[in-house]
């Protein structure tokens, strides 16, 4: 209860971590709120109900496959990281040749003039309303084309869905191509949990728990991969440069 009005906590860093990874650039800042959107996910579950505790933890009792999501959340968002991190350091010189270094030079003159650049509200516009649009749209669809058994549920699968294609379809490089696939790969998981859970369905399974677990883990290195792909031909993960290349 805040001010009177009733608020669903992981509903609401559900969302609000979702808009990050979707207006934000910088991967400092997107993906821990992807991690934050993972661990809000799971308690979302876990307070539905969808998914029976049968783990006492800390005093309390959550279901062993809540745990899994956020392990496997923490386990994405590290690779991601990890992948940010290796990408953004320095290299020795005397371990490149004269190509490496002359495309080394090119891309640091990039970083620089980047660097140079001043905040640029415009970089924001498209992003922004982006997500203005998925908000409209995540509030409209679960009246016009409900799924679940409540609006909530059926909010929170519209709004990962949108916000992670329009993640994609707005995205600058290649990391934040793949938290826009995590995303939508995070709203079939709230999809199949809810649609299974429903009083009329056969209930959750755990295989098809689990291998959503194993994709999206696989995802994460998969975009890894990729990622040292471009950077070892470009020395950067900006789309833009791939496009000047072809």
């Amino acid at each position: 209860m805040f001010f009177g009005i009733e608020i669903n906590w992981p509903i609401l860093f559900l969302g609000v971590s979702a808009g990050m990874v979707l207006l934000l650039r910088d991967w400092r800042l997107t993906v821990p709120a992807l991690l934050v959107n993972y661990v809000a996910l799971a308690l979302f579950l876990a307070e539905q109900q969808f998914l029976i505790p049968d783990l006492p933890l800390f005093g309390f009792e959550i279901s062993t496959t809540v745990l899994v999501k956020i392990i496997t959340g923490a386990a994405v968002t590290a690779i991601l990281a990890l992948t940010a991190l290796t990408f953004s350091r320095e290299y020795g010189l005397e371990e490149l040749n004269e190509f490496g270094l002359s495309e080394l030079r090119r891309a640091a003159r990039a970083a620089q003039r980047q660097a140079n650049q001043p905040f640029r509200l415009g970089d924001y516009v498209v992003p922004f309303w982006s997500m203005v649009l998925a908000l409209l749209a995540s509030l409209a669809l679960p009246r016009i084309y409900p799924i679940a058994e409540t609006p909530t549920i059926d909010f929170a699968w519209y709004w990962l869905g949108l916000t992670g294609l329009l993640t994609i379809a707005t995205a600058a490089d290649v990391l934040k191509i793949g938290l826009g696939l995590l995303l939508c790969t995070s709203s079939l998981d709230l999809l199949y949990t809810a649609v299974v859970s429903d009083s009329e369905a056969s209930g959750v399974g755990i295989v098809p728990l689990a291998l959503l677990s194993l994709v999206t883990i696989l995802l994460a290195l998969v975009i890894a991969y990729l990622s040292g792909l471009l950077y070892g031909r470009l020395k950067t993960l900006e789309l833009n440069e791939l496009f000047k290349q072809g």
